[in-house]
This record gives structure tokens, sequence and C-alpha cells, in this order.
């Protein structure tokens, strides 16, 4: 028996979704800049799966036009604890709860990706750009009220006991928030982050939602800052372990001040920066960059004040952040970055693919900028072009898809062998047309603790993936390697657009 029959859900999930796999390597879209490269991969469907997967994560009331079908209404009622409208968003990975702070940085990541590389995604665009108002419209009801954020819908602990569909829940909603008496810096900075980052995504399609998103990343930005504290102090009991913050505020206040330069070009954010830079660790070497630390992204998205826009007090980005482009050259005297025989990036056992899909978008991202300004970077006497960086995030990306020594693509519903048993209750328990009757809170840790794979196939959804010596058990319970989660995907979605397009694929 070949590894896996495709289920009727899986054929039903593609169909519905127009998604069938090209037969050809080079769909003909238009342009294509590099028609004598061949590529390995088929961009093109992967971005298109990439976005697809976030209707997957829907919380709320889902649209007509939704293309994951398996998924219903959910939480229809969240907020009601406190008496307010917190309908909507997204579940950040394989359970039922509403986490704010990942939902705020894929919202900045999606934004980001849009930001960057939305000029070659096509017909993805507008995919993209609901992706991104999925998120924003809730970060819009997270934040309503001036001097509070409401940053957490549902008891994580009370949640994980439970496998269950996210339309079953039955588990408490119990909300969470911050204001000036908890107060919770990183969360709201990364919010404004968010808000700012998708201002300029909407500026030209929908000038009117994008002074909405700019006038309240400013006012949240003005709270992140004023009652500095971090919500893992005031709301420990609730947010962790699950997302602590563990590298501090400083980095999200950094980064969401230089979303708002970007987003405002008011010179009262880049007089922020330069002012607080250093006390907010703009010279740390910490070089992992995600959910918790923004320190990395910052120096990438500040570099280009200065190598594009000729922005000379920010003279000292471009140094920060070829130290952290050094850190992942093998073989240079600078390199500290760990990668597996196959030759994945690893930074740690736990969700480690978000680190290879973040840092393959830096990669691009500030090749991009070395390439504007026609400047390349020394780690001590090499020379790293911007192709060199190119050709580390595409090896990433390949691995990704299954260029690894299991053959495997760590995207489900792409390629012919990709994992079955991801740490994902909706995708793991029979869909509401199949099984319309409850399914109780314990009664689904049979299927969880089962080798049958996943009735319903979450279309794009990027996984934590292999262990340092390239092992990958596809094993339900293993949620260090299985699960998925939006901060996985947001970055990769610009990636995936920019190698689609290199390739001719767009």
């Amino acid at each position: 028996m070949p590894l896996f029959l495709p289920s009727l859900f899986f054929l039903h999930s593609l169909l519905s979704t127009t998604l069938l796999s090209h037969s050809f390597p080079f769909p003909n879209h238009g342009h294509r800049p590099h028609p004598h490269r061949f590529a390995s991969h088929n961009y093109r469907d992967a971005l298109s799966k990439s976005i697809i997967f976030f209707e997957g994560q829907r919380s709320g009331k889902l649209p007509s036009n939704q293309r994951i079908t398996w998924r219903r209404d959910s939480a229809l009622s969240d907020g009601s604890a406190m008496h307010v409208d917190l309908v909507g968003g997204y579940y950040d990975a394989g359970d039922n709860v509403k986490f704010g702070f990942p939902m705020a940085f894929t919202t900045t990541m999606l934004s980001w990706s849009v930001l960057e590389f939305g000029g070659v995604m096509k017909g993805e665009l507008q995919n993209a750009r609901e992706a991104i108002r999925w998120g924003t419209d809730y970060l819009l009801k997270a934040t309503a009220h001036p001097g509070t954020i409401y940053v957490q819908v549902g008891d994580a602990k009370k949640d994980h006991a439970c496998w269950e569909r996210p339309e079953d829940m039955d588990t408490p909603r119990n909300v969470y928030k911050i204001d000036h008496n908890t107060p919770g810096s990183e969360v709201a900075a990364e919010t404004a982050a968010a808000l700012a980052a998708a201002s300029l995504v909407f500026k030209k399609t929908d000038p009117t939602y994008s002074k909405i998103l700019v006038r309240r990343a400013i006012s949240v930005f003005q709270f992140a800052d004023k009652y500095r504290g971090s919500y893992s102090d005031g709301l420990k009991p609730f947010v962790c372990p699950f997302y602590c913050s563990y590298s501090g505020y400083e980095d999200e206040l950094l980064w969401g001040a230089a979303w708002l330069h970007k987003a405002t070009r008011n010179s009262i954010y880049l007089n922020y920066i330069k002012v607080n830079g250093q006390t907010l660790g703009a010279a740390e070497s910490d070089n992992t960059f995600g959910w918790d630390n923004k320190h990395v992204g910052a120096r990438i998205l500040l570099s280009k004040e200065f190598l594009v826009q000729k922005v000379q007090t920010l003279h000292d980005y471009k140094g920060h952040a070829d130290n952290f482009i050094c850190s992942l050259i093998p073989g240079t005297s600078f390199s500290s970055a760990q990668y597996t025989p196959g030759g994945l990036l690893f930074k740690m056992s736990d969700s480690n693919m978000q680190y290879v899909t973040s840092t393959s978008f830096l990669l691009l991202t500030y090749a991009k900028y070395l390439t504007k300004s026609h400047t390349v970077v020394n780690c001590g006497g090499t020379t790293v072009t911007p192709k060199r960086l190119r050709a580390i995030a595409k090896k990433q990306v390949d691995y990704l898809l299954g260029d690894n020594p299991l053959k495997m693509s760590y995207m489900v519903g792409y390629g012919p062998r990709y994992p079955r048993r991801i740490h994902h209750r909706g995708s793991s328990l029979p869909s509401i047309s199949v099984h319309p009757g409850k399914i109780q809170c314990s009664a689904g840790f049979g299927v969880m603790n089962s080798q049958s794979p996943n009735p319903n196939v979450l279309v794009g959804a990027v996984i934590g993936g292999p262990d340092l010596h390239d092992r990958f058990p596809d094993q339900r319970s293993d949620y260090e390697q299985s699960e998925p989660a939006t901060y996985i995907n947001a970055p990769l979605v610009g990636a995936l657009a920019y190698l689609a397009h290199s390739f001719g694929q767009l």
C-alpha cells in the first residue's frame, strides 16, 4: 500500500478550494523572470496552500466563501464573560484558545510578507489580504476600549484537558485583559505593530480602514510604552507556560516603534528609536526571531531605513542586521547557527520550523534591501552577497517542502508525502458534516492517541518539523514536532511568493 491514499475529504477539500496541484512545473502565469531556471518545487501551489491554511484556523462566524469546508462556526459568544464582543480571530495552533500575543505577531508577519512581496503575489494577494483582515478585525475588537487590551479568550489548561472540535467547545471562555494595573507591554506593542503594518497593506485598497488601523496602533503603542510591564507577570497563571514572554518587552517596544515609524512617517517614532534603541536591546546578539523575541526583525526592518531610505542616524542597524546574517553563514568566524545533517536550521526542539520560516523570510527581505542599495555583508573577511542569502533561504524552504532525508513535505497537502497525524483537534476528529452529534470533551482522546490518519486535511499547515537528526515520527501526541501554528506560516507566505515569482511561476 502506498504511504497514503487521499481520503474523500482531502479530495473534496482540494476540489472545493480549486487548489489541485499543477501537473507541470511552470504554470503559465505571465512574466517569467528566469525562464531557464529549473524549480524543484511548485512554489505557487505551496503559496496558495500556505494562505488557505489560515481559513482552517478561523474562529467565529465563517463567511460564505470559506474554502476549508470541514470547518464550521465556533466560539460565537466569545467576550461575553466581560460583556465585550471578541468573536473572530484565529486559534493559534492545534487547540481552541485565542492567544492575543502570537495572533498579533502572525498578523504583523503576514502584513510584512505582503508589504515586501505582495507585488508579485498576483491572484493570491487578495487571499493574503483577507487573512490579514481576519486578524486585524479581531485586534480592533480587542483594543476597542482605551487603556484595555483583551489578550486571551479561553482557559488554556481546561482547553488542553479536552480533545474536542472548536464547534463543540464547552470549556470556559474566560477573558483575560491587560490595563494600567496589569500592564503587558510586549503584547500591547506587538498589537500596535500588527495594526501599523496592516495599515500599510490597506493604504491604497481601503484607505478608510487603513486610517482606523493606524490611529488605533498609535494609541495602543502609547499605552504599551506608558504602562511598562510584562503580561507574564500579571497574567502568569493563564498565559504561562503557553505564551510566556521570556525575552521581556523591550524588543516589542523597539519593533512596535519601527512599524509606527514606517506607517506614520512621524519623526516622533524615529526619535524614540534613536533615544531608546540601545536600552531596548538593539545591539543584543539574540539571533532567534519568533513570536517572543522581535529584536532581529526590528534590526532588519530598521536597516532598510538606512540602506534604502538613507536615514543616516540608523546606520548602526546595518551592522546589527549583518551580525544576525553572519551568525547563519556556516564556515565564518561569526557562525553560531546549528543545522541538521540534512541541512535544516535548528534552533530548538519545540516547533523549530517557525524559526526556519521566519529566518528564510528575513534572509530574502534583507537580500532585497542589499540589492536595492548595492551593498553586501562582510562576515570577518568573507563577503556574503544577496545571492548567497537567497540561496540559503531557498535551501531552507526546499527542505520544508520535501528536499530532506525523509523526502517528507512538512506542509500538509503539498507533495506526495506529508504528515498524516498532525496535532490539531479539528483536523483529527470527524467533521460536523460526517458526525453532526457533539463529541464530548474527553471522548476525542481515543482519536488523539490512535494511529489513524486525520480525516480532515488542514491544507497548507506547516508543522513543528523534524528533530536535530532529521527524524520525524508523525505522532499526533507529539505537539513539539506535529503541531501547526499560524506564526509558522505567516513569514513563509512572503518567502514562497518571492520564490514562485523568481522561478516564473507567478
